[in-house]
């Protein structure tokens, strides 16, 4: 007969506990890409507030726009020629609109699942043990301010109005440089990224027991749930995008990239 000792069940219950899953496949490659996606966004936007170089005639870049301090913004950037932010700001233009569309993604059902996964491990993969001892979900400070998301939307949609609006002008005033068409490339995804929000969803038509009675609102309801289908996919190509864009620009106004029709 085996003898059991009092210490035999703490070490079977460390044993089990350093086996968080039963899974054999590279589970922990999908969260390590998404933590190294993630990451280099949120460590381009911070260089993006510290530099300077945000416009260049008739580009500026998407991180500074709308720009709306009359003292950092230059002559041809601030929208409509309007600067309400009077002389006595003289900090990065982005920090004035940061966290509209940042508050945006960070409170996006999508990014949710992505950063929880990614940076808390909460859970990391399906079928996978996290190694929090407890769940309280979204109810109390600060994840219980992912409710506001819908009230983000709204400022987003403003924010992508603007950018197409710098898009379109850009094409006008320069409809040969490259930099116009890589504008409205990043229009188009961060609009329809915006568009196959959760929220825009229910908004369209989310509360509507008859779609008989609402057409044009069930026309526009399954125009978006198209969108929403492509929700992952828009989220990360608008986020490289918006990336891109504004390097762009920026590498034009430093000088950096000159080509013949930049």
């Amino acid at each position: 007969m085996t003898q059991t000792t009092p210490e035999a069940p703490v070490r079977r219950q460390r044993a089990q506990v350093k086996v968080r899953t039963l899974r054999t496949d590279r589970w922990w490659l999908v969260p390590l890409v998404t933590f190294l996606g993630l990451s280099s966004f949120l460590v381009y936007g911070v260089w993006a507030i510290i530099d300077n170089s945000i416009f260049v005639d008739p580009y500026i870049a998407p991180f500074a726009s709308p720009c709306l301090a009359a003292v950092t913004c230059p002559e041809g950037a601030q929208l409509f020629g309007w600067a309400p932010i009077g002389d006595w700001y003289t900090l990065s233009p982005g920090l004035l609109i940061l966290a509209l569309p940042g508050g945006f993604r960070l409170t996006c059902y999508y990014y949710r699942k992505s950063y929880y996964r990614s940076f808390w491990l909460s859970p990391p993969a399906c079928a996978v043990q996290e190694p929090h001892g407890k769940y309280t979900g979204e109810r109390r400070f600060p994840l219980i301010i992912q409710n506001i998301h819908r009230y983000f939307f709204y400022a987003a949609i403003v924010i992508g109005l603007i950018l197409a609006y710098d898009a379109v002008l850009a094409v006008v005033h320069k409809p040969l440089g490259l930099g116009s068409w890589i504008l409205i490339a990043n229009a188009v995804l961060i609009n329809a990224y915006t568009l196959s929000c959760h929220s825009c969803r229910h908004i369209t038509a989310g509360r509507l027991n008859h779609f008989s009675r609402h057409p044009l609102r069930y026309r526009a309801w399954t125009f978006v749930s198209k969108l929403n289908a492509k929700h992952q996919p828009l989220a990360w190509a608008s986020m490289f995008s918006v990336m891109g864009a504004d390097l762009y620009v920026r590498l034009v106004a430093k000088g950096i990239i000159a080509f013949p029709y930049a």
